[in-house]
């Protein structure tokens, strides 16, 4: 065949080699604005290493690599002894080894770590997602186990390594651990009050044995895991460990792997306990109490996640756009387009702004900022994890044909922008947990009040919705079948305020005028087209260097 029938040109080159941190304008400018500027330098070298590495071609390929080569399940050895282990592809192994020692499980003890942290999770997670689910339950585990200063002075170290260290020993003879969890059950699910779960009490101070399954336990490759069980005294939280302190292996039966729709690389189980050993973290009966800061610490971690997801797709398109040419010109300057562009790029920037001042609320941790953080999570987490989709499928589409092959690598993003919306408790979850604190914490509403009304008088269309939202708030009639609906609009008011505030005129123009102000489509790309949409979209752009 002639050679000049493969000639090949008007492709894109792929978006590698640059810094995933610096060229992402919104993040970048969240870090400055959250870090005390004694703390600040050492934080941008160390995020703006991790970004280097992030968007190199070798991290690229380790990210391919997990995916297409997804976990194995080993339930016995070659003699039938039962091992119940689950191997990785070694490029697994090499992301989380490199997200480890960049710190994304180190948040609790060291000067703005939580925004040191959200931060570098929002760049590592744009070169694979899958492997955050690990990092964010061991970084979240922490707050669980201080309720306990003996399990906190035991494990905390080992948690907050920045050494990984693969395979099941026992503890005290690693450099560092990964932490799992385990709570939902067959019977019913996000309800865990019904777990049939049982934990008997032993000899041992605090020990306890656990009979029963988990319909889904998340990486069941880390060395310990938080779990719920019926205690004497009611739903509690325990430690177990998957090697005991004299080196044999607890009884930690995993069933089988899940078949899951994206997530490839991540590996999430169903287990069975029969006589497990466990140790008590907090008291009998208080559970729920116990693991809810776990909880919220991975519900944060869904929003900056999703953020990540959105941030990667929307550089993704707009990289595209800038080097593909149709009907006479480039993408990126046809007006249309442009507006597509702009649009995605206004949603992702909003959720990179709100992830990032939610994690400096944690680093704060006044009692207004907790009281903020009681309803500004969960909103965050119902209204950012469930834009992910539409905007990774937007994004998708501006590559067009090109977008829906593997190799572009969108189908994984999208395959995975569903997920953060599911885990930690879906949409209803949230945004019923948003109504009791508005009904049992009325400081979490004054909190969230004070805070946007820190834009009060800058934008006129802002202060029309904080007006509605405030009409809304006052009506309790039908609450429960309009959560959504409120929880939506608390969202959108809350970001409209960062955005006003620390945002370019022209981002949080368009924002307001779309979000809240109503001159909007319902699909992306209805922006109106007066709007300085040109350096929305300049402002998004990836810059390879």
């Amino acid at each position: 065949m002639a050679a000049t029938t493969h000639t090949v040109t008007n492709q894109v080159p792929p978006l590698v080699g640059y810094d995933v941190f610096t060229a992402d304008r919104a993040l970048s400018e969240a870090v400055e604005r959250h870090i005390e500027p004694g703390v600040l330098p050492e934080a941008r070298e160390e995020l703006s290493t991790l970004g280097e590495s992030a968007g190199s071609e070798q991290a690229q390929t380790w990210g391919a690599q997990a995916n297409e080569h997804p976990p194995v399940l080993r339930t016995h050895d070659r003699y039938g002894n039962r091992i119940d282990e689950v191997e990785f592809h070694p490029s697994w192994h090499r992301l989380l080894g490199h997200a480890v020692a960049a710190g994304l499980t180190d948040a609790w003890g060291r000067p703005a770590g939580h925004v040191r942290r959200a931060a570098g999770f929002l760049v590592w997670t744009q070169a694979e997602a899958g492997h955050g689910c690990p990092l964010s339950m061991t970084h979240a585990a922490v707050p669980a186990l201080r309720t306990d200063p003996v399990l906190a002075a035991e494990w905390e170290p080992l948690l907050t390594s920045y050494v990984y260290e693969e395979g099941l020993r026992t503890p005290t003879r690693k450099a560092g651990v990964l932490f799992g969890m385990g709570m939902t059950e067959k019977q019913g699910g996000t309800d865990v009050r019904s777990n049939t779960t049982r934990a008997e009490p032993v000899s041992g101070e605090g020990e306890y044995l656990l009979t029963g399954h988990k319909w889904f336990c998340s990486a069941p490759m880390s060395d310990g895991f938080l779990v719920l069980a019926q205690a004497p005294g009611g739903l509690t939280c325990f430690l177990v460990p998957r090697v005991l302190p004299d080196g044999s292996r607890n009884v930690f039966a995993i069933q089988r792997l899940k078949d899951k729709l994206g997530n490839k690389s991540n590996a999430s189980s169903e287990v069975e306990f029969d006589g497990t050993w466990a140790r008590r973290v907090g008291e009998e009966g208080r559970g729920v109490r116990t693991i809810i800061e776990m909880v919220a610490a991975t519900r944060l971690d869904c929003v900056v996640g999703s953020a990540a997801l959105m941030r990667q797709a929307v550089a993704q398109a707009i990289h595209h756009s800038t080097y593909r040419s149709a009907f006479g010109g480039l993408l990126i300057d046809k007006p249309l387009m442009r507006n597509v562009l702009a649009d995605l790029a206004l949603e992702s920037e909003a959720a990179t702004v709100l992830a990032m001042r939610l994690a400096s609320a944690y680093d704060t941790d006044t009692e207004e900022e907790r009281a903020f953080l009681r309803i500004a999570v969960p909103a965050a987490k119902y209204w950012v994890t469930k834009r992910c989709t539409p905007v990774v499928g937007e994004a998708l589409e501006c590559l067009g044909g090109n977008g829906y092959v593997e190799e572009s690598g969108m189908p994984r993003l999208l395959r995975e922008a569903p997920l953060n919306s599911i885990w930690e408790g879906s949409g209803n979850v949230q945004a019923l947990d948003v109504l009791r604190a508005l009904q049992r914490e009325p400081q979490a509403l004054d909190a969230f009040l004070r805070e946007v009304g820190k834009a009060r008088g800058a934008d006129h269309r802002l202060d029309a919705a904080i007006k509605d939202l405030l009409t809304e708030l006052a009506d309790l009639e039908g609450i429960e079948a309009r959560a959504r609906r409120l929880v939506e609009r608390m969202a959108l008011v809350l970001q409209g305020s960062l955005l006003v505030r620390w945002a370019p005129p022209e981002v949080s123009d368009a924002f307001c005028a779309s979000r809240l102000g109503g001159d909007w489509g319902t699909a992306f790309g209805t922006l109106p087209h007066s709007l300085d949409l040109a350096s929305v979209v300049a402002r998004a752009r990836p810059v390879a260097e």
